[in-house]
């Protein structure tokens, strides 16, 4: 009899479907059942001696919340007997409903139950406790993981030894993951976390990778790609992070349609073992990315979400540096200001914030321009040491592709069918903050917001924190434009101002948007009194608020 591996995850949802994914123990045909009528079956697909399904399920009504069960070959595998958590749902939009849409970034695997957390409290861990204790309170809509979702490159102490055992760790890229094997045994520590399995299974969620999915600074510049596609290992280690991102994440966040005309999705699922057709389809992408968008939209009513890929998109030659390749620029540019369809809330989730502390954006834009040759080859080679030593990648390095989403954002934002608000959610930089644009030369009739916030599991040193603190300050400004000068900078098109934070901590932040009202708040995963603080509920963890206000009321 086939076993529930992996999952169930919940991942599209609109008002009448969703698709549920798992991965079994072996090949079956799995099926969704909810009470009513509505469900959906599917026969797994093979990669790597895995077995993989995504169910359609059809039939469900706006405006409701049905539990439902999985089965495999006729067995019930969910929920599982005794387990605790109440009963998996799958909720749907109504019309004019609200959505409350909680996101964050980078999660480290969770640490055993009954280990100490080495960096305190999981968020989602917290999260999912505080749901499964009252399921009827406030809960999440959606929720958007805006990357390093697994980290194949920073391991965990059970993760090393799984490697040892597999194979030596003393050959390149010693206790790293190396193949698509190692990929698996990352989602499994991650997802088969009781709390977030059972957060995931009950709570839609979109997903785009970021670099620690494949590799710190994944794409950092050409000189940086020369130097990995030199090693021995790598490129099987990119196939597999890209091959390992589509099963596990990129199916997911692909509506019914989409995957019914997905030519991937086809070649895989058209053999008994569609394990050549990914690899095919993986190096494909790697060696020409336009021919691939991981990018992707979500309506939800008068909210449209556009998930930019800002890592595989990029064009790295130094003379022609961007951080979406034409294709994937344009597309962005169609899917903001698409009239078709008008929305009140414009949500940019792009994993690397577009405003930073405005020191750390004239750093990332001065050590571009040394790259680019502009103070000479030694120059050059000091800017590229920076640049790796630093993680200067962030959209200020590209700062034509900078200025492109600036001018972008203010065409969205105006205009008589401007959205209330445009949001550019981020992650990536282990705090969190908020800020907010103003253009040098026009005014915007939306209100833009930056808002960051990672980690979800994480930590950073104090000497990073302190360095963000500072890059805000009035000094640092000074400091930043004496780079700029010696850069021979561009003026960027859009000053800013901090409006939240810094705030430090495991996080998340929520967006509720009701008509063209929108409110922000922030919460950080705090260990309670005698608690471990892993987040399993009965008090161990909570969630605090740090911050609520109102972004727009209108």
């Amino acid at each position: 009899m086939p076993g529930l591996r992996l999952g169930p995850l919940l991942r599209y949802a609109d008002g009448s479907s969703a698709t549920v994914w798992l991965e079994a123990s072996r090949p079956c045909t799995a099926e969704v059942r909810c009470p009513g009528g509505a469900g959906g079956t599917a026969r797994t697909f093979q990669i790597e001696g895995h077995h993989y399904a995504l169910v359609e399920v059809t039939g469900l009504t706006p405006g409701t919340a049905v539990p439902y069960e999985v089965t495999l070959d006729g067995a019930r595998v969910w929920p599982p007997p005794g387990d605790g958590f109440p009963p998996s749902v799958i909720a749907t939009p109504a019309p004019d409903d609200g959505l409350r849409i909680v996101f964050g970034s980078c999660r480290w695997a969770a640490p055993p139950a009954k280990g100490s957390d080495p960096v305190g409290p999981d968020a989602l861990d917290t999260l999912a406790g505080r749901i499964a204790a009252d399921p009827d309170a406030e809960r999440p809509d959606v929720l958007l993981l805006l990357g390093d979702q697994v980290y194949a490159d920073e391991t965990s102490e059970a993760t090393r030894r799984y490697l040892a055992a597999r194979r030596g760790l003393t050959s390149p890229p010693g206790d790293q993951v190396a193949d698509y094997e190692e990929y698996t045994h990352l989602y499994y520590e991650s997802w088969l976390d009781p709390q977030v399995r059972w957060l995931l299974s009950t709570v839609p969620s979109f997903m785009i990778f970021d670099d620690h999915d494949v590799v710190d600074d994944w794409n950092t510049s050409a000189a940086w790609l020369a130097d990995m596609r030199a090693t021995d290992w790598w490129q099987e280690r990119l196939l597999s992070g890209l091959m390992s991102y589509w099963v596990h994440q990129h199916l997911g966040n692909l509506s019914p349609a989409e995957l019914a005309a997905d030519p991937a999705y086809a070649a895989v699922r058209a053999t008994p073992d569609g394990t050549d057709a990914l690899r095919a389809f993986a190096a494909g992408a790697d060696a020409d990315s336009a021919t691939v968008r991981w990018s992707y939209r979500r309506d939800f009513g008068r909210v449209r979400l556009l998930m930019v890929d800002s890592r595989a998109a990029r064009v790295l030659d130094e003379d022609d540096r961007s951080m979406l390749d034409e294709g994937e620029a344009a597309w962005l540019r169609a899917q903001a200001l698409d009239d078709r369809s008008p929305c009140d809330h414009l949500l940019v989730g792009t994993s690397l914030p577009w405003l930073l502390p405005p020191l750390v954006h004239d750093t990332e834009a001065w050590d571009a321009a040394m790259c680019r040759g502009v103070r000479g080859a030694r120059w050059a080679r000091l800017g590229e040491r920076l640049r790796r030593g630093a993680d200067l990648e962030h959209w200020a390095a590209f700062p034509e592709s900078f200025a492109a989403l600036a001018g972008l954002l203010a065409e969205a934002g105006s205009g008589p069918g401007a959205p209330a608000t445009i949001a550019v959610l981020s992650g990536d930089v282990h705090h969190a903050y908020a800020a907010e644009p103003a253009w040098r030369s026009r005014s915007v009739d939306a209100r833009v917001v930056q808002l960051t916030c990672s980690p979800v599991h994480n930590s950073v040193p104090l000497s990073i924190r302190l360095a963000f603190r500072f890059g805000w300050s009035t000094p640092a400004r000074v400091l930043g434009r004496w780079l700029a000068r010696h850069g021979r900078c561009a003026e960027p098109p859009v000053t800013w101002r901090r409006t939240g934070g810094p705030w430090f901590g495991n996080q998340l932040m929520t967006l509720t948007l009701r008509g063209r009202s929108a409110r922000l708040r922030l919460e950080r995963a705090r260990r309670a009194p005698g608690g471990n603080g892993d987040g399993s509920g009965g008090g161990r963890a909570r969630l605090e608020t740090v911050t609520e206000y109102e972004l727009a009321t209108r």
